[in-house]
């Protein structure tokens, strides 16, 4: 009984170590306000599916700009409700994350839209990765490597850190990612 806690509890601090706190993130996206077809929510659940957000400001509503990795297609989403003006969101390093659920292990995953080993080599925060190999991949234009995106591991190019993870979730209703 007590060697099965042991794991659990062993294996959730593995995960957990493994959690970028270099930059801040925090992101609630709540579904039930933005049904289908609303990207975001179609890639929930669906393996191999990633969107990159990114957020700004539009006319004074907070907007979610989302670029779907296995198309390209952008969706601008605007967070108009009392309840999403509320929330303050922080998106990483430089305003973009990227969610989707993991086909390798069919589990809810969360990175940074920079590359962390340009973070790390140039202390600057303008190294944003792009969709390549039909979304299977992420590129940074400023190092050469490529990145799995089902996993975060380097793909091509120099050796060095894989993508920068947070905690990901969904509940059902709340998309959350967080570290």
């Amino acid at each position: 009984m007590a060697l099965p806690l042991l794991f659990t509890f062993l294996s959730s601090c593995q995960v957990e170590d493994a959690i970028s706190r270099n930059y801040r993130c925090y992101f609630i996206f709540d579904t039930s306000l933005h049904p289908l077809p609303c990207q975001l929510t179609g890639i929930l659940g669906n393996p191999g599916h990633f969107c990159m957000i990114e957020g700004d400001m539009y006319g004074g509503v907070r907007r979610l700009k989302t670029t779907r990795n296995y198309d390209g297609n952008k969706e601008d989403i605007l967070l108009r409700t009392e309840k999403e003006s509320q929330v303050t969101l922080a998106l990483g390093a430089n305003n973009c994350i990227i969610i989707g659920t993991s086909s390798y292990e069919n589990r809810l995953i969360a990175y940074d839209g920079q590359c962390p080993n340009c973070l790390k080599e140039h202390n600057d925060t303008n190294y944003p990765l792009k969709w390549q190999k039909s979304g299977l991949q992420l590129h940074c234009a400023k190092c050469g490597r490529s990145y799995d995106v089902n996993n975060g591991v380097i793909t091509s190019g120099d050796a060095g850190i894989q993508l920068s993870a947070y905690m990901a979730a969904f509940d059902g209703i709340l998309l959350r990612a967080w570290n």
